[in-house]
């Protein structure tokens, strides 16, 4: 519905009639260039410092600075001073009255704590101003030993001044980077449409389970964005068959009162499909623009909703007498935080890619997965068989199930782990053994031969990447004769030696050694 440059390129002008996404470069920078850019860049966790330098670089130094943030006195850590104040002045803050405590709290609540800095943030200078024209400037929280400078001020108050790029350190772009080079495939070869791919995220028929333990209704669990059970959970209301449907999905996830108590009705209820829902900002303002409604007046109110405004009486109006339907603006009207189109689309676009390897090349998906997105592991139960598996989920699950319990954040990312063992394992892969040979540092490695893959040294309790980082350097000096020369050549603790052993990893090592005692010349 929009007019083509005719400077674009005909590849680009192919791109904009249908196989683009459908965003005008006005939600990006508004029509008049009005609008501060959200620009959010992802780069492999060990590349974003180097990122963060090469930006500097190319813009200069007095042009860049890190987004400071400042931490304040929460209402909980308020209302401990004013105890300790009391105690101070020996008073019993216990025979004091609640409202003169919360009275006091109240004061110190929100006021500034310390200074720190964004996680990803950087904040760049126009060329023709000095930071001090928009804020001071300081080392994060007074510490002086650090090269970092972060602006005084945090970027909720410069956010109209000053552009920021958020440039965060991701383990998605290193993940898919793992799986294309164990795979040989080249990311941008990899196709968005597959029909298996898109399948997977609305059935888990495609993963072809061959054992049936674990109950669940798609293929998603484990893929970034969508492996959530937030996630999963819309997915199973939604059964997406497009790659669109997937973005609108990614919107209603990640928006404030988008899906749950506004689009999960209208679908559930068959008011509206997954189509004509709000899901991303800019599908509004394309939607009124289709109808009629002036540009400028349709990105307002875009802008509007996307920040959890209630659209004004005579916006309302407006929306009426073009037809668009009752739900719809009442649906507007629920949302607090609507997501960007862009950014779902960049979401989508990894989600996809990553689906595209747990398909067809499920040894190399799942290597990648628990080297680089598992937070927590338990060897012996990775090892255990599928029914031994569900048993500790069922545990976890009856435990979370209790209200007077509750997972410990280890468990919880141990359950996350043995979710998708089981799923590797229905499917007809395994967890190989640890080997002292051939085992990596802190990265599993596929054995397609043995249709497993097997796990690395930090995976035992206790074992640090230092001390597996010197296996692998000592066994390239030569083969282990012996425990002793095992513990002797590396970093291994005595503790980690007896892990070992009790996993029976030394089984040969302790063979090697008794043949060595009692071999005799004849």
């Amino acid at each position: 519905g929009f007019d083509l440059p005719t400077a674009l390129c005909p590849q680009c002008q192919a791109v904009l009639k249908g196989d683009g996404q459908n965003i005008p470069f006005a939600t990006f920078l508004g029509f008049n260039a009005e609008k501060v850019p959200d620009i959010d860049l992802n780069f492999p966790r060990d590349y974003q410092s180097i990122a963060h330098e090469e930006t500097s670089k190319l813009l200069g130094d007095n042009k860049v600075y890190r987004a400071g943030t400042i931490e304040t006195v929460k209402e909980k850590t308020a209302f401990g001073y004013v105890r300790g104040y009391y105690e101070h002045l020996g008073i019993d803050p216990d025979k004091v009255r609640s409202a003169d405590i919360t009275f006091l709290a109240a004061k110190a609540s929100g006021v500034r704590r310390t200074s720190g800095q964004h996680p990803g943030g950087i904040v760049i200078v126009p060329k023709e101003f000095d930071v001090h024209d928009f804020t001071p400037i300081q080392h994060p929280a007074d510490n002086l030993d650090t090269h970092i400078i972060t602006t005084h001020f945090d970027f909720k108050a410069l956010h109209d001044s000053l552009l920021k790029f958020d440039m965060l350190g991701h383990v998605d772009p290193l993940a898919l980077k793992m799986n294309a080079d164990l795979t040989g495939l080249k990311l941008d070869e990899i196709p968005l449409n597959d029909a298996d791919t898109i399948r997977c995220f609305a059935s888990d028929e495609v993963l072809n389970r061959k054992q049936k333990i674990m109950h669940v209704a798609n293929g998603a669990m484990g893929l970034p964005e969508f492996g959530t059970p937030l996630g999963m959970d819309i997915l199973n209301v939604i059964k997406p068959k497009t790659f669109n449907d997937l973005i609108i999905i990614s919107g209603l996830a990640h928006g404030e009162n988008v899906f749950n108590g506004n689009a999960r009705a209208l679908i559930t209820d068959k008011v509206a499909t997954v189509d004509e829902v709000i899901g991303c900002r800019d599908d509004i303002m394309t939607y009124l623009i289709s109808l009629g409604i002036d540009t400028l007046v349709a990105f307002k109110i875009m802008e509007d909703v996307r920040r959890g405004k209630q659209l004004t009486p005579a916006f309302q109006e407006l929306m009426r007498s073009v037809n668009v339907p009752e739900f719809y603006i009442q649906s507007a009207n629920k949302i607090k935080y609507l997501f960007p189109r862009a950014h779902a689309a960049a979401y989508v676009t990894m989600a996809v890619r990553a689906a595209y390897f747990k398909v067809h090349y499920p040894l190399a998906y799942y290597t990648t997965f628990f080297s680089l997105r598992s937070k927590q592991y338990d060897y012996e139960k990775m090892l255990s068989s599928p029914k031994e598996i569900d048993a500790q989920l069922q545990a976890y699950k009856r435990i979370k199930n209790d209200r007077k319990q509750q997972l410990s954040p280890k468990d919880a990312d141990l359950e996350v782990t043995l979710m998708n063992v089981l799923e590797m394992k229905e499917r007809g892969y395994t967890i190989l053994p640890l080997d002292l040979n051939t085992s990596q540092a802190s990265l599993f490695t596929m054995d397609e031969s043995r249709q497993g893959i097997v796990p690395p040294f930090t995976i035992i309790d206790g074992i640090g990447e230092s001390a597996a980082l010197s296996v692998i350097e000592a066994r390239k000096q030569g083969p282990f004769m012996s425990i002793e020369d095992l513990k002797r050549r590396t970093k291994l603790s005595s503790a980690n030696i007896q892990k070992l052993k009790k996993f029976r990893i030394l089984d040969t090592l302790e063979t090697a050694q008794t043949v060595s005692l009692f071999s005799f010349d004849d």
